[in-house]
């Protein structure tokens, strides 16, 4: 089953404290490229998060991006020190009991001490955000590889269908190389005749120069590669392994053998199949890159 290199995923997952989002982006690559974009906080968790995308994507450029759910709008919670705090408390007890004085100090007047309680960014529990993230990961690859697979879907489509229009051009091919002997033959023994003004041509003579042209345009090769080769990517449509490189080594090889059919061809009529063939093995060659 053909896999598409794009496609979009996204999971979200909470453990313990931490809730996490991940969203998966896939464009097309000749490898398999992972970038992660994760907070400062949670750096530490970059080459997990590649190995496990790695493991699961064979070809594609995947971008990954984890957001770490805030507790507060703000995004910072307040922190208390309370050995400071503490220390406010002793001094101002120590402070009333020098000036015999009562010690009325409440729980505001300590609090609003400067530094006692601050604003800071809220302490992670790299535990729960490694349960929370694998999650959430494991939800967006599966999104992806559903979206991906409904890519490939129709990538098959429109590669069989375009595979049948190249075994047909082939078949022409084939049929009409034997043609272009025969009318090789009519077309010289007229331009000889033409040329001896009524004298006697040299069957064997003439049999000899449509020999030597039949040598030097003879395709029947590169069809039965051709033939191989479509045999080979029909195998690839159905395979259930990543076969995209396989199909572009593949199409490669096509345009090849097409290349040199040309060359070998003098018959309007190969030469136009011919181009038709080239026209189509590129359409099948620029599908073929959106393969996994």
């Amino acid at each position: 089953m053909l896999h598409s290199m794009t496609g979009f995923g996204s999971g979200s997952a909470t453990a313990g404290s931490e809730s996490l989002t991940v969203e998966l982006r896939s464009v097309n690559h000749k490898f398999c490229e992972v970038k992660v974009r994760l907070p400062r906080e949670l750096s530490a968790l970059e080459a997990t998060l590649q190995k496990v995308v790695k493991d699961k994507v064979a070809r594609g450029a995947v971008d990954v991006a984890v957001r770490r759910a805030s507790r507060t709008s703000l995004g910072v919670v307040p922190q208390v020190d309370l050995a400071l705090a503490k220390e406010y408390r002793r001094a101002w007890s120590d402070l009333a009991k020098a000036l015999e004085l009562p010690d009325t100090v409440s729980l505001r007047d300590i609090a609003t001490q400067m530094n006692v309680i601050r604003l800071e960014e809220p302490q992670i529990s790299l535990e729960d955000a490694n349960k929370a993230v694998e999650a959430a990961l494991g939800h967006a690859l599966d999104a992806l590889g559903k979206m991906r697979a409904k890519e490939g879907l129709a990538l098959h489509a429109d590669l069989f269908s375009r595979l049948a229009l190249v075994a047909g051009w082939v078949a022409e091919v084939k049929e009409l190389a034997p043609r272009a002997i025969d009318a090789y033959r009519t077309r010289l023994a007229e331009r000889i005749a033409e040329l001896s003004k009524g004298l006697t041509v040299d069957p064997q003579r003439l049999a000899q120069e449509v020999a030597f042209f039949a040598e030097r345009t003879d395709v029947a090769e590169e069809m039965t590669r051709l033939d191989s080769h479509l045999v080979q990517f029909h195998e690839l449509l159905n395979s259930k392994e990543p076969s995209g490189r396989k199909m572009d080594f593949l199409v490669q090889e096509m345009h090849r053998e097409v290349n040199t059919t040309g060359s070998k061809s003098q018959h309007a009529e190969i030469s136009s199949r011919v181009m038709q063939l080239k026209a189509e093995l590129e359409r099948i060659r620029e599908q073929v890159q959106n393969v996994e």
